[in-house]
């Protein structure tokens, strides 16, 4: 049985209405991201990340800022 695909940052940010940057925040220390760095090179102005959020991942997270606003 194949897995669904892990969501993307936009595509958890287009379904909860936070920002990318919030979605970034409240998922780059949750255990189960899949997160992949581009460091900084000499030159370079920035170092790039890619972050992957399984489902089961974002349902969890999903609950609990639910249950902490009730």
């Amino acid at each position: 049985m194949r897995m669904p695909p892990p969501y993307t940052v936009a595509e958890v940010a287009h379904m909860t209405g936070y920002s990318k940057q919030t979605v970034t925040r409240l998922f780059e220390n949750e255990p189960g991201v899949h997160m992949l760095e581009r460091k900084k090179k000499n030159g370079k102005r920035r170092s790039y990340r890619s972050i992957r959020i399984p489902r089961a991942v974002y349902e969890r997270v999903v609950r609990k800022i639910t249950r902490a606003a009730y």
